[in-house]
């Protein structure tokens, strides 16, 4: 019998744990990669998606970057 109520418990507990991941991940997921279309009109292909994400990380992390140089320097 406790060997039952301890498979029911780990079995809630990992119900809940997934419901949470997927709650995350529904709320993360839209806003990864804005789905803007080509020059072309078409949608973007997934290499188009990773590499403009890709990019937007560069630039931001280049922009963090020259701020904390620009900050230094005023200091």
């Amino acid at each position: 019998m406790r060997a039952l109520f301890g498979l029911v418990g780990l079995v809630v507990v990992v119900a809940i744990i997934a419901m949470a991941m997927k709650k995350q991940l529904q709320a993360v997921a839209p806003g990864v990669v804005p789905a803007t279309p080509t020059a072309g009109g078409t949608p973007p292909t997934l290499p188009e998606q990773s590499r403009a994400a890709q990019q937007k990380v560069l630039q931001d992390v280049n922009k963090a970057l020259q701020q904390g140089a620009a900050s230094r320097a005023a200091d």
